[in-house]
């Protein structure tokens, strides 16, 4: 379901995957080649939320603002499972972990992993290349070339999934 709040409509590219289930309105602006999953919730009602070019939102997220604090996820981002995001900056090549909570003012670094069921508070900075967890995050390491390795291949395979159930199931909501 897309639709217009307060005469301003969702921005998706037509190279977008939307799942015909998920709910976007408003100032929302989804990329190319960017997916959007089953049961995800993306209110634009009061900031703007920009989603980058191969960046995917997974199953039952949730995104959403706080006044003139937007939402935005750079390119090439991966957002797991059940995620909550709020006014917050996720940076290029970054992965948030299933069922994390990432709160206003929070900025994701460059190709930084936040482990599942993690808690990122208001403002909390975590730093690129590194893996923060827990609730309150914390960084506990540096990331290793396996790990890079292994979120390339997540995001990648969600780009694939998404373009193959846009032009092969004409499963997508956007067009």
């Amino acid at each position: 379901m897309i639709e217009s709040y307060k005469g301003i409509t969702p921005s998706i590219d037509s190279a977008a995957f939307i799942a015909k289930n998920a709910v976007i309105n408003g100032d929302v602006t989804i990329e190319e080649e960017a997916s959007i999953w089953f049961h995800t919730v993306i209110r634009g009602d009061v900031a703007p939320t920009k989603i980058g070019k191969r960046t995917n939102v997974q199953d039952l997220s949730m995104l959403h603002q706080s006044p003139d604090m937007p939402l935005i996820l750079e390119d090439d981002v991966t957002v797991g499972h059940q995620v909550t995001l709020h006014s917050a900056i996720i940076r290029h090549h970054a992965l948030i972990g299933m069922g994390s909570i990432i709160l206003d003012g929070a900025e994701i670094g460059e190709h930084a992993f936040v482990g599942a069921g993690s808690l990122v508070p208001p403002g909390k900075k975590i730093p690129p290349r590194t893996l923060a967890m827990g609730r309150p995050a914390k960084v506990v390491r540096e990331l290793t070339d396996k790990d890079y390795q292994e979120m390339d291949r997540i995001r990648k395979s969600y780009v694939e999934k998404g373009q193959y159930y846009l032009k092969e199931t004409n499963m997508g909501g956007n067009e």
